[in-house]
């Protein structure tokens, strides 16, 4: 699989054991994962793949919520992938961890769901678009492309509180979220415009969750 530089799960490769209770803290997790899932509407038997899974949270928690369903996490990290399998085991759930890259997606076989969570304003323009593409690449006909992140942000308040984020991960990349890369990519792979089914005002700004639907082979 590709091999490119990344951006820790923290922003830096020292804070990565307090990634989980970070994002706890700034970002309200709870509920835009419940929203997610809710989203996601992830059914025994279906086939899931969780992009940038980072420590596993949202994998453990479908599968937790869908035992029948198969749950596969990919990640560069292979720091974050030792603590998600960690985790995992503590839960009981099986999962499977490959590590890899976003555009790796497709190498992994065929979904009825790929997610994306926190991951694309981290990662360079050029990427974006490339990791996006290899999702729905991973997207079975009629299946969904989900992506929960900063995106656009909805006002002021929102754009002055997600320069925490752009400190922490860098301005060049999530500049580009926050000019609405995502919203322009989604609506070129999907053929329809790109509006987010849930916004979440969190701490550090807010986190938009797409639902992207697969169209049918012509």
């Amino acid at each position: 699989m590709a091999r490119a530089e990344f951006t820790p799960a923290a922003g830096f490769v020292g804070l990565t054991p307090v990634y989980d209770v970070a994002l706890r803290v700034l970002t309200r997790e709870r509920r835009w994962r419940e929203a997610l899932i809710k989203q996601i509407g992830p059914r025994p038997g279906d086939a899931i793949l969780d992009v940038g899974c980072g420590t596993g949270t949202l994998a453990i928690m479908m599968k937790r919520r869908v035992p029948g369903a198969r749950v596969v996490g990919l990640d560069p990290d292979p720091a974050v992938l030792a603590l998600a399998a960690a985790k995992a085991r503590r839960a009981g759930v099986d999962i499977e961890w490959h590590r890899g890259f976003a555009q790796d997606a497709e190498l992994l076989g065929k979904f009825e769901h790929v997610i994306s969570t926190l991951v694309f304003h981290q990662v360079p323009p050029d990427g974006k678009s490339a990791g996006l593409r290899a999702m729905f690449a991973a997207v079975r006909a009629r299946g969904t492309v989900h992506v929960a992140d900063y995106c656009r942000q909805p006002d002021w308040l929102m754009r002055q509180l997600f320069r925490f984020i752009q400190i922490v991960d860098g301005r060049t990349n999530t500049q580009a979220n926050a000019d609405g890369a995502v919203e322009r990519i989604l609506e070129s792979l999907g053929g329809r415009p790109a509006r987010p089914e849930n916004i979440v005002r969190t701490p550090t700004g807010a986190i938009s969750l797409f639902r992207v639907r697969k169209g049918s082979p012509r």
